[in-house]
């Protein structure tokens, strides 16, 4: 028996705001189930003689030193905006008031 219901996949697609078909329900149920079925085998590994490490080989920096420069003024950065108010962008609303 699968251990995520139809319900449940729908739960997490209104909470993400995807839209998925009856099918898709089912496919990606099944989908979350192999991953769980995953995860319990990687549970079930014995590490108990495993040597824990940080980082498994050499760590070289390669980002570049961070250096102060002039940057944009607010009536620039917004001058492409399609919308401002109070000197921020605005944006659309995208979560309801149910969130």
């Amino acid at each position: 028996m699968p251990e995520i219901s139809r319900d449940e996949v729908a739960h997490l697609a209104r909470l993400s705001l995807m839209d998925v078909t009856d099918g898709e329900l089912d496919e990606f149920a099944g989908q979350l189930d192999a991953v769980l079925d995953h995860m319990r085998a990687l549970t079930g590994v014995d590490t108990a003689d495993v040597t824990v490490t940080e980082v498994a080989g050499d760590v070289v920096n390669v980002t570049r030193p961070d250096e102060v420069r002039p940057g944009l003024t607010p009536a620039q950065a917004l001058a492409g905006a399609p919308a401002v108010e109070d000197d921020q962008f605005l944006t659309p609303q995208i979560l309801g008031e149910e969130q």
